[in-house]
């Protein structure tokens, strides 16, 4: 992972930046992390180097996957939107986490605060309860940290990252 530039953001916003960083250097197997707000906008990524690419999708769509932070964010809002839904429609309360393993990796979408989601895409031999514990450690930290209006720093800092730059 090659680490953000964290210049000029308040403190909570480094130390959001800081165990984002920490959750995929110390989880052996995870791919990629995104966390996303209660509106899909993804507010923070561990793929800092392809945001400008996310950036582009508008002027120049491309089929298939394209591996990018922005694809992560917008699955992990689509399955917590889903998973919402379905708890509503059963009558079973607010959902804590969702996984989905698949042949060749796994999917974790834990809820944050207000909304807001953290996903994590690991690969097919990552050991899934470490991930959790990790995500569970992530989402305690930075739970309480993810006010409104740090949500919003974070959205402008990526809005604002110069694109084409290599970090």
């Amino acid at each position: 992972m090659t680490a953000p530039s964290t210049f000029g953001l308040s403190s909570e916003a480094r130390n959001l930046h800081w165990l984002l960083t920490n959750l995929v250097e110390e989880v052996p197997g995870i791919r990629s992390v995104a966390v996303v707000s209660s509106d899909g906008l993804l507010l923070l990524s561990s793929d800092p180097g392809r945001n400008d690419e996310a950036r582009q999708v508008r002027e120049t769509p491309r089929a298939g996957p394209r591996g990018s932070a922005a694809d992560l964010a917008t699955v992990v809002s689509g399955v917590g939107s889903l998973t919402v839904g379905a708890a509503r429609l059963m009558d079973f309360g607010t959902v804590k986490h969702t996984m989905v393993a698949m042949d060749e990796g796994s999917l974790f979408v834990m809820s944050i605060s207000d909304g807001s989601l953290l996903g994590v895409h690991g690969s097919a031999e990552c050991d899934m309860s470490v991930v959790a514990y990790h995500m569970a450690l992530f989402v305690g930290r930075a739970g309480h940290v993810l006010t409104p209006e740090l949500r919003t720093e974070l959205r402008k800092s990526l809005e604002s990252e110069p694109t084409g730059s290599a970090r």
